[in-house]
C-alpha cells in the first residue's frame, strides 16, 4: 500500500517500534483477500496474538503514521468543514486543525510548512476513505496534510463528546425540490440518519427534535407565517428562535409531516386536532404531545416534549431537593406525604412542574408496603414498583372513569394527573374522605384560587376542607448562569416598581448571566422550583367553610407561618440566585 503522506512534526516520535515479521505477512495475506475494516483489524490481532496497543503501535509504524491517544486527540480542534461530522462518525476519521508550523505533505508530493491539516483515522486498510482524503485535499494543494492513528473506540469516544457542540440544523439546506413521500414509522433521531434521509422535510423536522432534545427543552414550536415557517424552541420556561425557513410550501408539508407521524387527518386544516408520536433518542423512546391550531396563514404545531429519564438521569434522582425547594417547602410536603389519609393539592400554571413535584413525592414515600396507583395524561414519567395508567379518552378511559376502577384496586396512595372536570374532582375528594390518600394537581395562580376553582366545579365546600390536608402553589424560576454571573447594579426606581424598599436593598447580592457558551447567550441556565404551601388546620378549615373574606384567610395562613411566592422569590435575589427582572416575570408584585 503507497504512503500518503509522513509523520506530523508537531508529533514528536520517541521509540520506533519495528514491525514484527509475523504482521507484515498477515496484512499480506489480508490483502489478498482485500480484507478492510474494523474486522479485519480484529483478524490481525487474533493472528498475530498482539494486544491493542501493540497492534495500533506496529500498524502506525507499518503505514508511516504516528499512534495517536484519546489525550492526544483532546488537544487538537476538529475541522467539521473539511470532512462533516457525520461523515467522520461514519468513516471513524476526523480531521483536526494544527498549530502554525506543522509540515505534511501537500496534494503534490511536496512539503509544506504552515498551518495545516491532521487526519486521525483508525483503520489504516481502509484505502476507500484514505483516498477519499487525497481527493479532497487536491483541491487545496497549498494546505498542508498528515496522517496519526488512533483507536476506533478513542475516536467513537471523542466523537460522542464533541456531539454536544454539533447542531444538526445547522447543516441543512433546502437545495432539493420538497418531496411528499415520508415515512410514517416513528422516529429514529440520529444525526447519520437525519444527514441520509432524501426528504428535505424530514431531514428539518427530524434535525428540529434533535437539536431541541440536545437542548433540553420542553416545547417545540412550529408557526407558520405569511411567508414560510418560524421553529422555536422553550428552554427553561422561555421561547427562542432557533430557525427560520423560507417558503409557504415547505411549512405546510412540515405540518403535514407533523400530522403523518401523529396519525392525524392531513387533509383538515380547519380545526383543532390532537395527536401524539414517540421518538427514539440516545437510546431511549420519548414521547411527544401535538396540538395542531388553524391559523390565517395555515397552521401551527405544538411539540410537547415528554422525556421520562431527563430529570432523573440529570440530577441523580428524582427527589424534593433535587428540584431546589427550600428546606422548609421540603419539610411541610414530606410531612402532609406521611400522612394515612386526604388530599394533597398542588397548583400552578401550565409547565410549572407540578406534576415532576408529585412524581418526587411518590418516589420518596414509595417504600414497597403500600399500593400506589396513578392515573395520568399522558404518564410523564416511569416510576418503578408503581401502576401508571394512562388516559385513554377514545376508547372511554377518562379521568373520572379511571379513578372510579382505582379505588376497586385496593389502593392505598393514588394520583390524580390532574382535576378537570367537577366528576372528576367529586370522586378524589371522597377518595380522601374514604381512607385514601389522594395527589392531584388543578390550574390555579395561587393556594387560594384553588378553593374557587373546587366551588365552581360544585364541589361541596365542607367535603373539600375536611378532605383537604394541604396545598402547594408552586413556579420554576431561572437561575443565574454560574459560568458568566457578574456583579449588577440596581437603580432605585426598578427597586421600587418590584417592590424592594431601597433603604433595605444594600444587604441584596445583585447579579446577573452576561451570556456565554454554556447558557446559549440568555444569562440563565437551570431552574427551581419556588413555592407558597399552605397547611390546613381547624381555624382555616373554619374559614374556608364559611367563606370567609379572602384577606381575613390570607392573615390567618400567614399568622401559621405561609410564605408567599413572592417572597421566596426575592429571596433567591437577594441571595444573587436569579435577576429581579426574571422574578417579576414569574410572580406577582405584592
Amino acid at each position: 500500500m503507497d504512503t500518503v503522506s509522513t509523520i506530523p512534526a508537531s508529533l514528536n516520535v520517541e521509540t520506533r517500534v519495528e514491525p514484527r515479521v509475523e504482521l507484515r505477512e498477515a496484512l499480506r495475506t489480508l490483502g489478498e483477500r482485500h480484507g478492510s475494516g474494523i474486522r479485519a483489524l480484529e483478524e490481525l490481532m487474533t493472528q498475530t496474538a498482539l494486544s491493542a496497543d501493540e497492534m495500533r503501535a506496529q500498524l502506525a509504524v507499518q503505514f508511516r503514521m504516528k499512534p495517536i491517544s484519546m489525550r492526544e486527540l483532546n488537544q487538537y480542534e476538529p475541522d467539521f468543514d473539511v470532512m462533516s461530522f457525520v461523515e467522520a462518525t461514519t468513516r471513524l476519521c476526523v480531521c483536526f486543525r494544527e498549530a502554525d508550523g506543522t509540515s505534511g505533505t501537500n496534494g503534490s508530493g511536496g512539503t509544506n510548512s504552515g498551518k495545516g491539516l491532521l487526519f486521525v483515522i483508525a483503520d489504516p486498510l481502509d484505502a476507500r476513505t484514505r483516498g477519499c482524503v487525497e481527493h479532497r485535499m487536491r483541491s487545496r494543494p497549498t494546505v498542508p496534510y498528515s496522517w496519526a492513528l488512533a483507536s476506533a473506540g478513542d475516536i467513537s469516544a471523542y466523537l460522542a463528546v464533541r456531539e454536544k457542540d454539533v447542531r444538526a440544523m445547522d447543516s441543512l439546506a433546502f437545495d432539493d425540490p420538497i418531496q411528499s413521500a415520508v415515512d410514517p414509522s416513528s422516529l429514529a433521531l440520529t444525526l447519520q440518519g437525519i444527514s441520509s434521509d432524501d426528504s428535505p422535510v424530514v431531514r428539518l423536522l427530524n434535525s428540529t427534535i434533535y437539536d431541541a432534545l440536545k437542548m433540553m427543552a420542553s416545547d417545540i414550536h412550529l408557526e407558520c407565517r405569511a411567508n414560510g415557517l418560524m421553529i422555536k424552541c422553550r428552554v427553561d420556561g422561555v421561547l427562542t428562535v432557533v430557525g427560520r425557513v423560507e417558503g409557504r410550501d415547505v411549512a405546510d408539508q412540515v405540518l403535514s409531516r407533523v400530522k403523518v407521524i401523529s396519525e392525524l387527518d392531513i387533509s383538515e386544516r380547519r380545526v383543532p386536532q390532537d395527536g401524539r408520536f414517540k421518538a427514539q433518542y440516545a437510546g431511549r423512546d420519548i414521547d411527544f404531545r401535538v396540538s395542531i391550531m388553524p391559523n390565517q396563514f395555515g397552521e401551527d404545531a405544538v411539540l410537547r416534549i415528554l422525556d421520562r429519564y431527563q430529570l432523573s438521569q440529570a440530577s441523580g434522582g428524582l427527589t424534593l431537593e433535587a428540584l431546589g425547594f427550600q428546606q422548609a417547602d421540603t419539610r411541610f410536603m414530606r410531612s402532609v406525604a406521611s400522612m394515612p389519609y386526604g388530599m394533597l393539592l398542588v397548583t400552578g400554571p401550565t409547565g410549572s412542574g407540578k406534576t415532576t413535584t408529585l412524581y418526587a413525592i411518590l418516589t420518596e414515600i414509595n417504600n414497597g408496603l403500600e399500593k400506589i396507583v396513578t392515573i395520568e395524561d399522558p404518564v410523564e414519567y416511569q416510576l418503578g414498583d408503581i401502576l401508571q395508567i394512562p388516559v385513554n379518552e377514545a376508547k372511554g378511559l377518562t379521568f373520572a372513569r379511571g379513578l372510579r376502577s382505582i379505588l376497586r384496586h385496593d389502593p392505598d396512595k393514588i394520583m390524580v394527573g390532574e382535576i378537570r372536570d367537577p366528576e372528576t374532582a367529586q370522586i378524589a375528594v371522597q377518595a380522601a374522605l374514604t381512607g385514601h390518600q389522594v395527589f392531584t394537581t388543578v390550574h390555579a395562580n395561587n393556594v387560594f384560587d384553588v378553593i374557587g376553582r373546587f366551588t365552581n366545579m360544585e364541589v361541596d365546600p365542607y367535603s373539600f376542607v375536611s378532605a383537604l390536608n394541604g396545598v402547594v402553589a408552586q413556579r420554576l424560576l431561572r437561575q443565574c448562569c454560574p459560568d458568566c454571573t457578574t456583579d449588577e447594579a440596581v437603580d432605585a426606581d426598578t427597586l421600587v416598581r418590584s417592590g424592594i424598599d431601597p433603604d433595605t436593598a444594600g444587604s441584596y447580592l445583585f447579579h446577573r448571566g452576561t451570556g456565554c457558551a454554556a447558557c446559549r447567550g440568555s444569562g440563565y441556565r437551570g431552574r427551581r422550583a419556588i413555592a407558597e404551601a399552605l397547611r390546613m388546620n381547624d381555624e382555616l378549615r373554619q374559614l374556608l367553610s364559611e367563606r370567609a373574606p379572602l384577606g381575613a384567610i390570607k392573615a390567618a395562613a400567614m399568622r401559621y407561618g405561609m410564605q408567599s411566592l413572592r417572597t421566596a422569590a426575592v429571596e433567591l435575589v437577594k441571595r444573587g440566585e436569579t435577576t429581579l427582572e426574571e422574578i417579576n416575570r414569574v410572580t406577582m408584585v405584592e
